[in-house]
C-alpha cells in the first residue's frame, strides 16, 4: 500500500518510527479477516437456497409465482438450475441479477454442516429462515471489506476492521441466533463507517462532487454527465440513460441500476458497485469497469438503444 497524502513521516535518518506509525504499519499487515472468494456465490456448494427459500411474483423478472419455501420447478435433484443457460430467454431475468454474496454456501456448509434440506426435511424451515439474514450479513461483509481496501479511508480502517470481525463472528452463529439477528440495527452501526470511507475517498477527486443520494432519477437523461465522485447511494436509476457518463469514483452503494444504459460509461474506481447491479443494467464493450467485476454476457447480446428502457 503506497503512502497517502497527509501521512506524517517516520523518524528522520532511519531512526525508530514513532508509535502511531508502527501501529498503522501493523494494521496494514494484518491478515484479512474474510477471504474474498468466500463472499462470492459458489452454487456447487449450496443447496439451491435462493431457488427455494425466497419468494418471487410473476412479473417482467419472473415467469411465474413462487412462494417462499417452495422449490422452483426448474431446480434439479443436484440443486442445479435446469435452465441456467436460458434464464433470460425463459423469463427469469430476476434470477440472473441476484447475488447471495456467498451466503448460500455459508448456510449450507457451515450453519447446517453440509446436510441438505432434502435429506433432513426437519431442518428445512430453519435453513430457509436463516438464508435471507445470512445474505444481508454477507453483503455487509463485502462492503466493509471493500472499504478496508480504500487507502484514503485509513482513518476509519481500525473501526472497519472491528466491524468486519464482529459481522464475521455473527455469521458463524447457530441457526437460531442468526435468524434472530436485527440486521437493520447492525446496518445502522456499519453504514456511517462506509459513508465516511466513501467521503474520504471521494474527497481526493478533483472538481465538484454532486450529491444525488436517494434521488429519484428513474429514466433520467444523463448521457455524458459528469458524475465523477458523485454520491448516488440508494439512487433510483431504473432505465436511466447513463451512456458515456463519467462515473469514476462515484458511490453506487444500493443504487438501483435496473435497465440503466451504461454504454460507454466510465466506472473506474466506482465505490461499492456490485456484480448484481451490473447484471441488472445494460452496457457494451466500451463500458469501463472496475477490474474486480466482469462484463455481463447479455450486454453483448442485447445491444444498446440508449434512453429509457423497460426495466
Amino acid at each position: 500500500m503506497s503512502p497517502q497524502q497527509g501521512d506524517r513521516p517516520s523518524g528522520q535518518g532511519g531512526g525508530r518510527p514513532r508509535r502511531h506509525d508502527r501501529t498503522a504499519a501493523r494494521a496494514d499487515r494484518e491478515p484479512a479477516l474474510v477471504k474474498r472468494e468466500d463472499l462470492r456465490a459458489d452454487c456447487s456448494a449450496c443447496f439451491g437456497l435462493c431457488c427455494v427459500a425466497l419468494p418471487f411474483a410473476r412479473s417482467a423478472d419472473f415467469a411465474r409465482d413462487k412462494p417462499a419455501g417452495r422449490p422452483c420447478g426448474h431446480l434439479r435433484d443436484d440443486f442445479g438450475c435446469g435452465i441456467h443457460a436460458r434464464l433470460r430467454d425463459e423469463g427469469y431475468r430476476g434470477c440472473t441479477v441476484f447475488d447471495c454474496f456467498g451466503a448460500g454456501q455459508k448456510v449450507s456448509q457451515v450453519t447446517f454442516g453440509g446436510t441438505d434440506w432434502r435429506r433432513d426435511p426437519e431442518s428445512a424451515s430453519a435453513m430457509f429462515a436463516v438464508f435471507p439474514v445470512m445474505r444481508q450479513l454477507h453483503e455487509l461483509l463485502a462492503y466493509t471489506a471493500e472499504a478496508l481496501d480504500l487507502p484514503a479511508a485509513r482513518p476509519v480502517h481500525r473501526e472497519l476492521r472491528r466491524a468486519l470481525a464482529r459481522i464475521e463472528k455473527l455469521t458463524r452463529g447457530d441457526a437460531e441466533s442468526v435468524a434472530a439477528l436485527d440486521v437493520n440495527a447492525l446496518r445502522g452501526e456499519v453504514n456511517p463507517l462506509l459513508l465516511r470511507a466513501s467521503e474520504l475517498t471521494r474527497a481526493r477527486l478533483p472538481g465538484r462532487r454532486k450529491d444525488h443520494r436517494g434521488a429519484d432519477l428513474m429514466g433520467a437523461r444523463l448521457s455524458g454527465a459528469d458524475l465523477r465522485g458523485a454520491s448516488l447511494r440508494g439512487a433510483l436509476l431504473v432505465g436511466a440513460d447513463l451512456t458515456r457518463a463519467d462515473l469514476r469514483g462515484a458511490d453506487l452503494v444500493g443504487a438501483d441500476l435496473r435497465g440503466a444504459d451504461l454504454s460507454g460509461a466510465d466506472l473506474t474506481g466506482a465505490l461499492f458497485l456490485t456484480q448484481a447491479q451490473l447484471n441488472a443494467a445494460r452496457g457494451d464493450a466500451a463500458t469501463t469497469l472496475p477490474p474486480s467485476l466482469g462484463r455481463p454476457a447479455h450486454w453483448a447480446r442485447e445491444g444498446s438503444a440508449g434512453g429509457v428502457v423497460d426495466a
